[in-house]
């Protein structure tokens, strides 16, 4: 892309607060320059942006951010986290927007929380899978979604390590060898990719038929599996037991947004522009746990048309969150 502003918006950042509640053990804890490299909101950062062309990063705190904390100590933490954030966005003369964090456990204090750092200029929320073990299709966390639509801004759900009960059934006999099995080679997609056709089934976009969500990696694999889980659902004739009213693929086309974080693969690419339209990707890197540099060179020569790369790149993003340019 030759001129337009380039925009990522699945960078992923540390405040340090929160990340003293995390429980050893995730790369980021063990590695010290990925540990660092979370860490730093300005110089480092921003070189690596301007070297890849890249304009703009949407801020978001890795996970699982306060998906995992009590109500009690959530509530506190992220206000005070997203009040970092917002200075941090402010000091970055344009370069940095944000997705806040929000306290699940406590569903009516997290829209409120949501209410407030939007109009503080964040550009939605982000959430990081399970609330404290609990699927967010559940009604109780329905006020969240209620009051995303009402803002009229995303969600994006991403992905942390599955349920301890899935782990230990799913995966625990590879994971000495293949620990990654258990998060963004498999485990990451399929539990976010169930929680979304979770979402769908419960009536959520029925009540909120304006509601947007966000999935990263080209839709968690969910694109490719769009017509059977369609062809199959109807094919039973059973009677509907749940108050979804559409296929899946009519929500996905309407309701979902999807990222090329992580999943720099051309014919992926291709099948999820197929399925779902140009309009409703965005380019991502999912910094810093993949290569800044790798994305954008996929990206810059990816064999879409300069059309398709400048909404990917840019323009749906700037239509999603209003960004100025």
């Amino acid at each position: 892309m030759e001129n337009p502003k380039v925009i990522a918006l699945e960078e992923h950042y540390y405040d340090p607060e929160v990340a003293k509640h995390f429980q050893q053990g995730g790369p980021e804890q063990r590695l010290p320059d990925l540990r660092n490299r979370l860490l730093d909101v300005g110089g480092g950062r921003i070189r690596e942006m301007d070297e890849a062309g890249i304009d703009v990063q949407v801020l978001s705190h890795a996970a699982p951010a306060t998906q995992r904390m009590d109500a009690e100590t959530a509530v506190p933490l992220a206000r005070q986290a997203n009040d970092r954030l917002l200075e941090t966005i402010r000091a970055s003369n344009g370069r940095f927007e944000g997705f806040a964090a929000l306290p699940t456990a406590d569903p009516a204090r997290a829209a409120d929380e949501l209410e407030r750092t939007v109009r503080l200029g964040f550009k939605g929320a982000m959430i990081h899978g399970l609330a404290n073990g609990q699927w967010l299709d559940d009604k109780r966390f329905w006020p969240i979604f209620e009051r995303a639509q009402a803002l009229d801004v995303p969600v994006y759900m991403h992905p942390a390590i599955p349920h301890p009960a899935v782990a230990e059934v799913y995966y625990k006999d590879y994971l000495k060898q293949y620990p990654a099995l258990l998060t963004a080679a498999w485990g990451f997609g399929v539990e976010t990719a169930t929680q979304a056709i979770r979402m769908v089934l419960s009536g959520m976009f029925e009540a909120y038929p304006r509601l947007k969500i966000i999935l990263g990696h080209l839709g968690e694999g969910l694109p490719y599996g769009i017509w059977r889980v369609d062809h199959r659902n109807a094919w039973t004739k059973q009677p509907p037991r749940y108050p979804a009213k559409r296929k899946l693929g009519e929500y996905f086309q309407e309701n979902f947004y999807l990222t090329v974080s992580g999943n720099f693969r051309t014919q992926s690419l291709l099948g999820a522009m197929l399925e779902i339209g140009a309009d409703r990707i965005l380019f991502s890197t999912d910094w810093p746990f993949e290569n800044i540099d790798h994305a954008a060179k996929w990206f810059d020569a990816v064999p879409i048309s300069e059309d398709d790369r400048r909404k990917i790149g840019r323009d749906n993003a700037v239509r999603l969150f209003r960004i100025e340019t």
